[in-house]
Formats: C-alpha cells, structure tokens, sequence
C-alpha cells in the first residue's frame, strides 16, 4: 500500500516538473522575427519568395539567383521567350518530319530567330 502511493506521487511529480518545462520555453522562432528589424538581404530574400510563389525546380532557382541580385523582371521573360522559341521550333521540326543533320541545322536557325530561311534551305 505505502509503495504504491509513493509510485503516485512520483508519478505525479513527474508530470509536474514536465508540465513547468514545456510551459517555461518561449517559442524562439516567433520570439526572434518581432524583437529585431530585417536586414535589407533578409527582407529580399522575403520579397524574392513571394514573386516566386508557383515556380518549381530550375526555373525558381534561376528566378531567386537574379531577384536577389536585383533584376528579377528581366531574367524570367528572357527564360520564357527562350522556351518558348523552343517549343515552337521543336512543333515545327517535328510538322516537317526533319532528322539528324537536317533537323540540327534548322533548329539552329530557328532558336536565332532566322527560322524563315531555315525552312527555305531545307
């Protein structure tokens, strides 16, 4: 009989002390945002994040890499003219059922912009 209560309120003791524990540690990450001002990188790295919402992969790595460095407009619409250009190349080459060397040569002319006389030489 006596042991068991002594198993109580140890038990109890325990879960005491580990009540106090938890109670007493301050969440640090919300602590630490609200007691000191961002830096100018840090408030850039917090802008570059919210213009890349939706970009995965590559193509959110090439948009942070200029953004941090300060030409974000520019580096995402060259990339998507560059990929565009090659969709566009790529249904054409594949309409005219080009091949090998032909298909290398036209493709070439086509991502430097003189696709019309790439289709002429074919």
């Amino acid at each position: 009989m006596m042991s068991m209560s002594l198993r109580m309120l140890a038990t109890s003791v325990a879960f005491a002390f580990a009540g106090v524990a938890f109670a007493a540690a301050p969440p640090s990450s919300t602590a630490a945002p609200a007691s000191k001002p961002h830096t100018a990188q840090q408030q850039r790295m917090i802008d570059c994040n919210k213009q890349a919402t939706g970009k995965k992969g590559a193509e959110r790595k090439t948009f942070m890499g200029s953004c941090l460095k300060g030409h974000a407009a520019a580096a995402p619409s060259a990339r998507q003219t560059q990929q565009g250009k090659m969709k566009t190349c790529n249904a054409d080459a594949k309409a005219k059922a080009l091949k090998g060397a032909e298909r290398k040569v036209f493709m070439s002319h086509c991502l430097k912009g003189d696709g019309a006389e790439a289709s002429t030489a074919t």
